[in-house]
């Protein structure tokens, strides 16, 4: 079972403590599946949180100007998300004012010999969004790759689809992080918080992001059982952990494909028992083969145009959390 027993000392570390202090990495140990044994291999995995870099926050400021148009678009989306004050709730027991016409049948029933539905109360109820989102983008070595049709490689596009993202759910006001992971085998996957939940979409974020580089592996399962960990932590009553990749999990010291796999799955459903429900968005073509094997039916969808990936990020958050 993942819980904070985890973090040092039984607490959260934060990276981001001190902007322009680079602290050292905090280790986190994880158990990992394997498939063979049918058990897990406890502490088998060591996640380390490391400061992301900074970069120039203008470069976020002008993927916001090129993708004006998308933004545009969204508005209407982001306008049906966002709170609109009271709604009434009809059919209660007890509430603030009375119903006229389920009274009204409800009498007649009564006049009539029959039982009476007695849910004749109307509650007035503040309309409130409470969903937590964490976006774990992979920043592999593959995320290097330029996309067909278009001279921005998978991650740069994959940035482009979060600072879309993120723009509008800093609008709508869902509380949201974003952070990224890749791997050097199992001593070292190496996790970054580009932006915490309590942390405003401004400059600082803008920075980390804007340095954002592809490089090593793809050792998922660790990366979602870490994730999954910080957003159980969070008080909301929906937790919605977006993992966004390009490819399977993969390692420089696993040969097997399939041993990941299993465990990605399986991370999958360690978070899930923590009350985090994890959907992925694949940007591999050939990820049918494996990534409902390890999301399941309804926890994946692959995008077949990944040039669209700044458009259908958010429509894919709408859909979920509608």
């Amino acid at each position: 079972m993942l819980t904070t027993e985890f973090f040092r000392d039984g607490e959260e570390t934060s990276i981001n403590a001190q902007e322009g202090v680079e602290p050292p990495a905090v280790e986190y140990h994880y158990p990992e599946w394997d498939y063979q044994l049918q058990a897990e291999r406890p502490d088998w995995v060591t996640v380390l949180e490391v400061a992301p870099e900074r970069g120039d926050p203008r470069l976020i400021t002008a993927i916001l100007q090129r993708e004006r148009r998308v933004l545009g678009r969204l508005r209407g989306v982001v306008e049906a998300l966002t709170p609109t004050g009271l709604r009434r709730v009809r059919r209660q027991e007890e509430g603030d004012d009375v119903d006229l016409d389920d009274a009204v049948d409800a009498l007649v029933d009564a006049r009539l010999g029959r039982a009476p539905d007695l849910r004749v109360m109307v509650q007035t109820r503040r309309s409130v969004r409470d969903i937590a989102v964490l976006l774990l983008v992979d920043v592999s070595a593959s995320t290097s790759d330029l996309v067909v049709g278009t001279e921005l490689s998978v991650l740069e596009l994959a940035r482009d689809a979060t600072v879309v993202l993120a723009d509008a759910l800093d609008r709508i006001g869902d509380p949201f992080a974003i952070h990224g992971f890749d791997s050097n085998s199992r001593h070292a996957v190496q996790y970054r918080r580009y932006k915490d939940f309590d942390e405003p979409w401004g400059t600082r974020v803008h920075a980390r992001l804007a340095a954002m580089r592809a490089q090593r592996s793809t050792r998922m399962g660790a990366a979602i059982r870490h994730a999954g960990a910080l957003l159980a932590t969070r008080p909301n009553s929906r937790r919605l952990l977006l993992v966004l990749t390009d490819g399977e999990p993969s390692d420089n010291d696993v040969r097997d494909p399939l041993y990941l796999r299993f465990d990605a799955r399986h991370a999958v459903e360690s978070v899930g028992r923590l009350g985090v429900h994890t959907f992925c968005l694949s940007l591999d073509p050939r990820a049918d083969s494996y990534v409902t094997q390890i999301f399941g039916p309804y926890g994946a969808t692959v995008l077949d145009n990944v040039a669209r990936l700044p458009e259908r990020l958010p429509l894919l958050y709408a859909a979920l959390t509608r």
